[in-house]
């Protein structure tokens, strides 16, 4: 089970052995700590729970999950698997489980836009700005006289990004054990800092 909870660095550019520059997001991957492991028998399906970073006070609920893997995460998140893994509880997963080529996929949240409009948040063509033409940003037309309601999902304004967005496919191109860091080809949602899971891609 190749899996990564890991922190976003930011972006530069290395050269390829074929000579090619590639872009490429820096990801932060200081080891991750198995919390629990789940199974089928317990839980009803395989997963594994991995702890990322060091939480400075940890609630008492959460002190007595985690005090069997002794340790005290600040962030934790819990990855299916679909086959039984070989990780136990206390263990400890770093940035050697990738290897330059690997694919994998990575989950993020975007960048939050605030309240955005339509053009804006789904790209919208903007009204005529001649022959009187005056609504150049509105939304135009949400419906027909039949039914008489606007549909669940209609694409309108409103609260543009801060959403959960996984990105596939992506090469891993650097992993430098020393200073636990993985640079995989192409963008990562989020800002820098924010918290990105990485997984082998399916």
């Amino acid at each position: 089970m190749k899996a990564l909870i890991t922190r976003k660095v930011g972006m530069t550019t290395i050269v390829s052995d074929e000579g090619d520059l590639l872009p490429v997001t820096l990801l932060s991957a200081s080891p991750n700590v198995v919390t629990q492991v789940k199974t089928v028998d317990t839980d009803g399906y395989q997963a594994i729970q991995l702890g990322f970073e060091t939480a400075n006070k940890l609630g008492k609920a959460q002190a007595g999950h985690f005090a069997k893997s002794k340790a005290t995460p600040k962030v934790v998140k819990e990855i299916r698997t679909d086959e039984e893994t070989e990780l136990e509880l206390g263990n400890q997963v770093s940035a050697d489980v990738f290897v330059v080529g690997d694919m994998v996929d990575v989950t993020g949240t975007s960048k939050g836009k605030g309240f955005a409009g339509g053009i804006k948040r789904h790209n919208f063509a903007r009204g005529r700005k001649t022959h009187g033409g005056r609504s150049y940003r509105r939304p135009g037309s949400i419906g027909s006289m039949y039914p008489q309601k606007i549909f669940k999902g209609k694409r309108m304004a409103g609260h543009m990004g801060n959403e959960q967005v996984t990105v596939k496919n992506l090469k891993v191109a650097l992993v430098d054990t020393e200073l636990n860091v993985i640079g995989v080809v192409g963008a990562v949602p989020g800002p820098r800092k924010s918290v990105v899971v990485v997984k082998g891609a399916k």
